[in-house]
């Protein structure tokens, strides 16, 4: 099966800090991706070159068989929906006009269907008339989140399953609605949907990807399953975390329970 998303080679610097240094990822139809690792790592930057947001120093992104160059503002928006990590809106929009905007220029029955399932889907049903500048911070990154799945199914409508690109899509969120987005996620990779999403929980991380990223100092330091990339190894070396990683009993997914950090452990240098 051909992939959806190419990075090859990426470097992007910003004066003499290199941001990225020789990334490369292939993502293919379907496929549910968590990019995690440290501050600073490079996992937003990637995000943002694999979006067509940032055009890196070296390397190129292809989106389908082609360059994202090649592809106008509206056109990638039929194929790609991106969550930035904070979006601010200073105009009192209501709740269902921001939703909406995922359509674009898009009117009618249909669209309005969309727009209200996305609200159920979110747990937002009753908010449509709210203004969104009156909402708590999770509820108006769950109506962004609503938004984006808008954009996502009015490009699948056209131009069928698209990628879907989240930055830390549950850093506000409580743990149900945490477990909402994972479900929303994975249920559109269900249809085809190739989705990448940063996440520094690693237990969401486990739960919703099937692969796991590691970005470390702008490279890529572990890349496979759950199970093979989260372990104490990993941790340590990247998180600078000791003794972490337990077993679920029933399917070996790996969950993390830190107790400290590796520089405060007797003994560890």
């Amino acid at each position: 099966m051909n992939p959806v998303l190419v990075a090859t080679s990426i470097v992007v610097r910003i004066g003499a800090k290199t941001l990225l240094d020789d990334v490369a990822l292939s993502l293919g139809p379907g496929e549910v991706v968590a990019l995690v690792g440290p501050n600073g790592a490079g996992k937003s930057t990637l995000l943002r070159v694999l979006s067509g947001d940032l055009v890196p120093l070296a390397g190129s992104v292809r989106l389908n068989g082609r360059t994202l160059a090649s592809y106008g503002p509206r056109a990638l928006a039929g194929h790609r929906a991106v969550l930035s990590q904070s979006v601010s809106v200073a105009f009192p929009f209501t709740v269902a006009e921001i939703v909406r905007m995922g359509a674009g220029d898009g009117r009618g029955r249909r669209i309005d269907d969309l727009v209200e399932a996305a609200l159920a889907e979110v747990d937002l049903g009753n908010f449509d008339e709210r203004a969104i500048t009156t909402l708590s911070g999770g509820e108006q990154q769950r109506a962004h989140f609503a938004r984006v799945l808008v954009q996502l199914a009015c490009g699948e409508a056209t131009h069928g399953p698209g990628v879907l690109l989240l930055d830390e899509p549950t850093a506000n969120l409580d743990l149900r609605h945490q477990l909402d987005v994972i479900a929303a996620a994975k249920s559109r990779a269900a249809r085809g949907v190739t989705v990448v999403a940063i996440l520094h929980d690693l237990n969401l991380a486990g739960l919703l990807a099937e692969r796991i990223v590691v970005l470390n100092g702008g490279r890529i330091d572990s890349d496979g399953t759950p199970d093979q990339v989260i372990t104490d190894a990993m941790l340590e070396r990247v998180l600078g975390v000791a003794d972490a990683v337990g077993r679920v009993p029933a399917e070996g997914t790996p969950f993390v329970l830190p107790h400290a950090a590796r520089k405060l452990l007797p003994g560890k240098p």
